[in-house]
């Protein structure tokens, strides 16, 4: 179903699902855009319901039931897959082929946002001037409404930031699009659509919502500048924290939010997201319920961990650091009955293509070669899979992508431990929206697994009942 090959193929015609389409498109619009791709979507998705319904594609094992439904084939996210060996594909692209193919912004060299969101909802490469459309259209819809700005000034300071976000991203929902169509009565068929305005409108407003959270716990009574209508999206993050003038930064930081924009659809945001959008819920309700899925520290605050536990390193050894050092020091961690963060993943089983691209990122500018934290990162690359390998309990003894982004940050000056997540709640939403509009696409229903007792699956188990 989706391609697997390691090599680009040629842009203007690479095959999907059994179809061919033009992926560098022209200068159509996003929402005509997919509006072109539904009917063939819709198509795939009625032959596998008739023809396939009721083929087997894995079993279901006491295991994966009281595991956390751990590698269970149970779940449609059409725009990306995560294969345990090569990593993460968007639409059948690896993150080299979107760096290659994808636009960027004006004068800069990585991914944008607006490009990345381009392709998880059509499929397709964008032309360099639908990016810069839709790049004006976000920063034309940035600005918060007065409601939203007034209820974020009213939180207290020491509320965290994720708390904030998702109060932020929930009260967005005043203003629904979706929800006030429907409770007018609206065909099954316009669902997307009022959907997709939805998104679009959550993605142009995070910024200014994510900026306006920063600014009052970490720098309050500074002025927050008014969004730029000639910069991109990320630009114009950068611009509302405070860091515009840093080019190398917003560089990093565009490249961060759209190779980090979507993971496929079990990680918990991302399937709180599609659950809660089951319901029908509006993007805002389902993308806020991601946001508190996301806060948890099994999930995004783990580049927090890991920045805490390399600077504790850092302070011990010395930065100076050997990599004799950072062996003793990772046995350290180890024996006191510690994981070593950044390290390990549910589904990869080689490095995070993630982690190598925020690697060459750093290795391309001088002054974060010559930083010693990244320098740190880098050293314990080097040892931290051997020594992972002979404690012999960790599954992938390679790093995640959370073992270079938050000291990347770090560097650069965005030293705020709690507001990481945050800026990984602005990237996550590309994957999310892009989901609740192709489950109202295609029609998708109300997610509702069975569950079972203790003493229910124990007496399953014993007489083999499927």
């Amino acid at each position: 179903m989706f391609l697997r090959t390691s090599a680009l193929k040629s842009l203007s015609s690479v095959s999907h699902f059994g179809i061919v389409s033009r992926r560098l498109a022209s200068n159509k619009s996003l929402k005509d855009t997919i509006e072109e791709v539904i009917p063939v979507k819709q198509a795939h998705l009625k032959k596998l319901k008739t023809e396939y319904s009721d083929a087997s594609i894995g079993d279901v094992k006491v295991g994966n039931v009281i595991g956390g439904m751990r590698g269970l084939r149970a779940m449609l996210w059409d725009s990306s897959v995560l294969d345990p060996e090569e990593g993460i594909r968007f639409h059948g692209l690896s993150i080299p082929d979107c760096q290659k193919a994808l636009p960027a912004a004006p004068g800069g060299k990585e991914i944008i946002a607006e490009s990345m969101l381009w392709l998880l909802l059509t499929g397709q490469v964008p032309s360099a001037e639908q990016t810069r459309e839709l790049s004006r259209e976000l920063a034309q819809k940035g600005t918060l409404p007065s409601h939203v700005e007034s209820l974020i000034d009213s939180l207290p300071r020491t509320l965290h930031p994720m708390t904030q976000l998702g109060i932020g991203v929930a009260a967005l929902n005043h203003d629904s699009s979706f929800q006030a169509a429907y409770e007018k009565g609206m065909k099954k068929s316009e669902y997307w659509t009022h959907t997709l305005e939805d998104s679009i409108n959550l993605v142009a407003r995070l910024p200014a919502l994510a900026a306006r959270i920063y600014r009052n716990v970490y720098k309050p009574g500074t002025p927050l500048p008014e969004i730029d209508p000639d910069l991109d999206l990320v630009g114009n993050y950068a611009r509302l924290l405070g860091y515009g003038d840093n080019q190398d930064l917003t560089e990093y930081l565009r490249l961060y939010i759209s190779i980090h924009g979507d993971h496929e659809g079990g990680n918990a945001s991302a399937h709180t997201a599609h659950l809660v959008g089951s319901t029908l819920s509006d993007p805002y309700l389902s993308y806020s319920a991601a946001l508190f899925a996301l806060a948890g520290p099994l999930h995004g605050l783990a580049n927090q961990e890991v920045l805490r536990w390399q600077l504790s390193m850092l302070k011990e050894v010395g930065e100076e650091v050997s990599h004799d050092a950072i062996r003793e020091y990772l046995w350290k961690t180890l024996k006191s009955g510690q994981v070593v963060p950044g390290y390990g993943h549910g589904v990869l089983r080689n490095p995070d293509p993630r982690f190598i691209a925020l690697q060459e990122f750093c290795e391309s500018k001088p002054e974060l070669l010559n930083s010693p934290i990244i320098q740190l990162v880098k050293k314990t690359y080097e040892v931290a899979p051997g020594v992972l390998k002979e404690h012999g309990k960790t599954k992938n003894p390679y790093p995640n992508v959370d073992a270079a982004s938050g000291c990347v940050l770090y560097h650069y000056g965005l030293t705020e431990f709690k507001y990481y997540t945050v800026i990984f709640g602005v990237s996550r939403a590309l994957g999310c929206i892009t989901q609740l509009v192709w489950a109202r696409a295609l029609g998708l229903p109300l997610e509702r697994p069975k569950s079972y007792s203790l003493e229910a699956i124990e007496q399953l188990a014993k007489s083999g009942s499927p």
